[in-house]
């Protein structure tokens, strides 16, 4: 039987990095595994990045999980039927235990067992709802973290490299207090701390789904719809381009803008590919969140994924981001954009919802 994992929380919480570095500690293992991908349109980084994975990655784009259902299984049985699936929700969904977790433990329980739901939280959100700070998070989107913190069976503190012993004690102190029916567990993704034991608990549990909290979808919609959301995937050109060079100079630059704009960043994600090399980068809040990882190397052509979830219009977030895009390119480097697209997400319409 498949054991399915679900690994939630806000955009930019780390479930991307996650899902790539316990990948390979369950290849280690020997398990075989599928991952699935999610988001409100199709050209998707995180598809791409774990891909390079070598497994098979199954991507169910256009809407959330929960409100797509029929998407979600034709996912599940494209990975194959390995021992282990992952999957990763859209950042900004909520209320997975009422229309994923118990949905599926009820009528695909013959081929799943479903692990207890895991949501993960970037320590700098958390601050940010905890202190009621309106100018780091819009009240609506703080809302949609505090609702998946409340339904989840096990809050993973991410990023915990970035912070000292002292501040995710606090931290958790913080979750105890406000969530004490959840588990509280910490990991990073960069010093792999954390995700084998994490690992452990998802793989052998069955404790899935227990909380069902009450959901204003009114509110919900709202947080998901202060966001503008742009993916683009473009083809690349120039003589001899470092393109991680390239890459970390697009970032910057819309780094800078969205900085000078005093504009709330979901996250930015992008993958450039030169051949087999690639380089990722993410942004998850101002100038000083960007990291990147992995090389592309130096070239003439790579091909390019740009994903970005930003506080504003999503018509003016295009026109920012191609604004930028042409001034990094310059002279120096011809782009193609294959296909770009803006969207606001609509009202969440899960196929299936279960109570109390």
């Amino acid at each position: 039987m498949t054991r399915l994992i679900f690994a939630g929380g806000f955009l930019g919480a780390g479930k991307t990095s996650l899902l790539f570095e316990a990948t390979a500690i369950l290849k280690k293992r020997g398990l075989t595994t599928g991952l699935i991908t999610n988001d409100q349109a199709t050209d998707l980084a995180d598809t791409v990045l774990l891909g390079h994975q070598d497994v098979t990655v199954a991507e169910v784009a256009g809407s959330c999980f929960c409100c797509d259902f029929k998407g979600l299984r034709k996912a599940i049985e494209k990975t194959g039927k390995p021992e282990v699936i992952i999957a990763e929700p859209v950042g900004s969904c909520t209320d997975l235990s009422a229309t994923l977790i118990n949905p599926i433990r009820d009528m695909m329980k013959t081929d799943l067992s479903v692990g207890p739901l895991t949501v993960l939280a970037d320590p700098a959100r958390l601050k940010a709802i905890f202190e009621e700070d309106d100018d780091a998070l819009h009240p609506a989107a703080a809302y949609i973290i505090k609702k998946q913190l409340e339904e989840s069976d096990i809050i993973a503190i991410s990023k915990t490299d970035l912070y000292t012993e002292r501040e995710i004690s606090e931290i958790s102190g913080l979750l105890q207090k406000n969530f004490p029916e959840n588990e509280i567990i910490t990991i990073s993704s960069k010093t792999n701390s954390g995700i084998e034991s994490w690992l452990d608990c998802v793989l052998s549990r069955d404790d899935a789904g227990k909380h069902i909290p009450d959901i204003d979808y009114d509110r919900y919609a709202q947080g998901e719809a202060v966001l503008g959301w742009l993916n683009c995937l473009a083809s690349l050109s120039g003589n001899k381009v470092n393109w991680d060079d390239f890459t970390v100079r697009l970032m910057k630059a819309l780094a800078g803008e969205f900085d000078n704009k005093k504009l709330h960043v979901g996250h930015v994600k992008i993958i450039v590919e030169n051949g087999d090399r690639y380089i990722s980068a993410n942004l998850t809040g101002k100038s000083e969140t960007l990291t990147s990882r992995w090389s592309a190397g130096t070239g003439d052509r790579a091909e390019m994924i740009l994903n970005a979830r930003v506080e504003m219009p999503p018509e003016e977030l295009q026109k920012l981001f191609v604004k930028e895009f042409e001034w990094v390119a310059g002279d120096t480097v011809k782009v193609h954009i294959n296909r770009i697209r803006s969207i606001s997400p609509g009202y969440p319409k899960p196929t299936y919802r279960y109570k109390k």
